[in-house]
């Protein structure tokens, strides 16, 4: 007789395994279609996930559906160690990001960045090098600062009343301490004296619109703003996914009693 902790883990397998198909599927299709550097970046991720999650469902819809506890076994110890490995990581991902906010400007709609204002960790391993590199032809690819170039009638009050994302804010304009001036949204004249502050951000800075701040700190210390907002809410994510783990661990480790049970009750009826 079925019992429910077995159906319940058939359920809930079905549906995982039904999610790492489409992982897999968005991850052949993005091989055949992508266009762009930063679509091509989220293809072994998705595949990798995908695999995974296949492989783990199948062994618990064997256990589940057959009743065999060798794999209901195998299922529930890396089902254990996902656990664990989710909270190794929401835990790391909670500390490297516990650093930093914006800075507010007087008279700005919208905050500044500092690369300086965040964890080693995230600038070792996040922006530093060819890593930048690669992130650098997203964000020109994504068109975030073109967009705030569209408005040509637009003023200088109008520009700094704004709502700009962190990476707009550090990557499309100068910092406001350059001192330079409002032409456009991504257009900024330098003064004939020069940056206000001799900062390498100041320097850095090009009219050219695959140039303009990409290669500044601000730029990178936008990009992590936004990044640490994503981790945090993928932090959130990662505390329900532990806590549906746990879940799905204990009415598995239920099953796999269940089994033991049925397979004692079989040979105490003669069946073999």
């Amino acid at each position: 007789m079925a019992r429910i902790s077995n159906t319940i883990v058939t359920i809930l397998n079905v549906l995982s395994a039904v999610l790492a198909l489409v992982a897999i599927g968005t991850s052949a299709r993005l091989m055949v279609h992508s266009s762009t550097e930063c679509q091509k970046s989220l293809q072994s991720p998705l595949l990798i996930s995908g695999v995974i999650l296949l492989v783990i469902s199948l062994i618990g819809l064997i256990g589940s559906c057959g009743r065999n506890n060798f794999f209901l076994y195998t299922y529930l110890t890396l089902l254990f160690l996902s656990i664990l490995a989710l909270i190794a990581f929401t835990v790391f991902a909670f500390l490297v990001t516990n650093e930093s906010a914006g800075k507010a400007v007087a008279g700005q709609g919208f905050k500044e960045y500092r690369l300086g204002d965040y964890s080693h960790w995230m600038q070792d391993h996040l922006v530093n090098g060819e890593k930048w590199n690669e992130i650098r032809s997203c964000l020109v690819e994504s068109n975030l600062c073109g967009r705030l170039s569209e408005d040509v009638h637009q003023t200088e009050a109008d520009f700094y009343k704004q709502k700009l994302s962190a990476i707009q804010s550090g990557c499309c304009k100068p910092p406001s301490y350059c001192g330079f001036e409002f032409k456009n949204a991504t257009y900024w004249m330098v003064p004939k004296s020069g940056p206000a502050v001799a900062d390498t951000d100041c320097l850095t800075w090009s009219n050219h619109q695959e140039t303009l701040c990409y290669d500044c700190k601000s730029c990178k210390g936008g990009f992590l703003a936004n990044g640490k907002k994503e981790w945090r809410n993928l932090l959130i994510c990662n505390v329900l996914l532990v806590v549906i783990y746990m879940v799905v661990y204990s009415v598995g480790c239920c099953a796999s009693r269940n089994n033991r049970e049925d397979r004692k009750y079989a040979k105490y009826r003669g069946y073999p």
